[in-house]
């Protein structure tokens, strides 16, 4: 069952439907966990494959109690174990392959599990959890099966919030209108947009060492690079909206997980705009804790901007090393610390140079915006190569542009990323000015209504007329 499918969509509204029978929280906790174990059966009839997950979620309820029965000094001990096995079972590249289990098994989700197994196992040892976390609750938690696949990353005290509630959250026409809507946008974005731009990355790939013209090439370079963060987005982004909106249905709000990533002016604003919940995990649980650690060791006022620099770069070399378990994706993970530790040293840098009014007055002029949101895209589309791609795809791709054709690519890149996300900025803001009864016209109840009604068309006539899956969710594989 794909997590963008009309199946999973069938699936989420029979568990809505059973869900709203009764208000109990008893009622609602053990229909959300039935309803993940019956999800989770949908990927494999074998139940042998389950056992390694099985087992790490035991381990994790079983540190969960240890700790809050007191005994904070095995904290440590069942941390390095919980990352350890995390490790094993994923077949990072520096395990000996003859360590791993020989057998199938299923690793769906497994990823986002170790997130809210981490976070548990931390958060009882500086006592921030409730008490007496139940069995039943603690599998609802990690096993929702609509962030089971790929997120948002949610905190427990947040889950239980909603779904130990004696009364849960509100659910009338206007929040189901609203709900149903960002599924329609969803499954648009994910059915037709990232359809429609993985298609068209295909073929700018198909046409690389046919010695075309350079300018043919070029153009090719440049639609197999940029397409690729487009149409990350719209996959990844499309299912967070269909689980958040059929979160909604099932009386719990799930985290926003993107807000407008391409409009960020740095790479530190794009990571606080994309995969968010993944961005304050982190700062939360590794950038916080390692900030007041250095500079506790190192207590230098003049210092602590640069401990921040640090900080930085070994959180999100964090963020390749959680998404995959070879060289390609340390790589990735080392540009994506560079990224946002060279804008931070930067901001540093330019602040004690012209000062920080002066600074301030230079960032808000609106062609040095310009420039840096394409900058930020360019980036970060430079460094998604080794997030879709290995070395040897790498090494071909390299031999078939001549160096300066590799050089036109990223130049027009970074023109034409300035130019689009300006006109975008613009047309947007321009469309929101328009107002009626003291609201944008294009926010009303009638224009919405009628747009989502026009994307579901859209979206059920490709699914009809191509007759093909859907695509794949990108973060799936995590």
């Amino acid at each position: 069952m794909g997590t963008a499918s009309l199946q999973f969509l069938a699936y989420s509204f029979a568990v809505i439907l059973l869900f709203n029978l009764f208000r109990s929280a008893v009622w609602r906790q053990l229909v959300l966990l039935v309803a993940s174990i019956g999800f989770l059966l949908c990927f494999s009839q074998h139940l042998a494959e389950f056992l390694p997950l099985a087992a790490f979620l035991a381990f994790g309820f079983v540190s969960l109690r240890v700790i809050q029965s007191g005994k904070t000094g095995a904290f440590l001990p069942l941390l390095i174990v919980a990352i350890g096995a995390f490790m094993w079972l994923k077949k990072y590249a520096f395990i000996p392959s003859v360590l791993f289990l020989q057998h199938p098994y299923l690793m769906l989700g497994f990823s986002y599990i170790f997130f809210r197994v981490l976070h548990l196992i931390i958060d009882a040892r500086y006592g921030d959890l409730p008490r007496n976390i139940s069995l039943v609750s603690y599998l609802s938690y990690t096993l929702n099966f609509t962030t089971l696949v790929s997120g948002p990353i949610q905190r427990y005290q947040d889950f239980a919030e909603m779904q130990l509630a004696r009364v849960p959250l509100p659910l009338n026409v206007i929040v189901a209108g609203q709900s149903l809507e960002r599924i329609v946008v969803g499954f648009f974005k994910v059915n037709v947009l990232s359809l429609i731009l993985s298609m068209i990355q295909a073929r700018a790939l198909d046409t690389i060492g046919t010695r075309e013209a350079t300018n043919q090439q070029v153009l090719a370079g440049v639609l197999i690079a940029a397409a690729y963060p487009l149409y990350l987005y719209c996959n990844f982004s499309g299912y967070i909206d269909i689980v958040i909106g059929v979160g909604r249905f099932l009386r719990f709000a799930l985290p926003e997980n993107f807000n407008r990533p391409f409009s960020s002016d740095n790479f530190i604003d794009f990571w606080s705009r994309w995969h968010i919940t993944l961005s304050m995990w982190l700062k939360t649980y590794v950038y916080n804790p390692l900030l007041i650690l250095c500079m506790r060791r190192w207590p230098s006022r003049a210092a602590e901007p640069f401990l921040g620099v640090f900080a930085f770069f070994v959180t999100f070399f964090l963020v390749g090393l959680w998404h995959g378990q070879t060289s390609a994706f340390i790589f990735f993970g080392v540009l994506q610390g560079l990224g946002v530790s060279l804008t931070k040293l930067y901001q540093v840098l330019m602040a004690k140079w012209i000062g920080h009014k002066q600074y301030r007055q230079m960032s808000s002029h609106w062609l040095y915006d310009v420039a840096t949101r394409g900058l930020t895209f360019t980036w970060f589309t430079f460094t998604l190569l080794w997030f879709w791609s290995n070395w040897m795809q790498l090494g071909i791709l390299a031999r078939s542009f001549r160096p300066s054709e590799m050089v036109f690519v990223w130049i027009a890149i970074f023109l034409g990323s300035c130019v689009i996300l300006a006109l975008w900025e613009a047309i947007r803001e321009r469309l929101l000015s328009f107002q009626i009864a003291g609201e944008p016209l294009l926010m009303s109840r009638y224009v919405r209504t009628s747009f989502s009604t026009a994307l579901a068309a859209i979206a059920l006539a490709t699914l009809m007329i191509l007759n093909a899956p859907e695509p794949a969710i990108v973060y799936k594989a995590f």
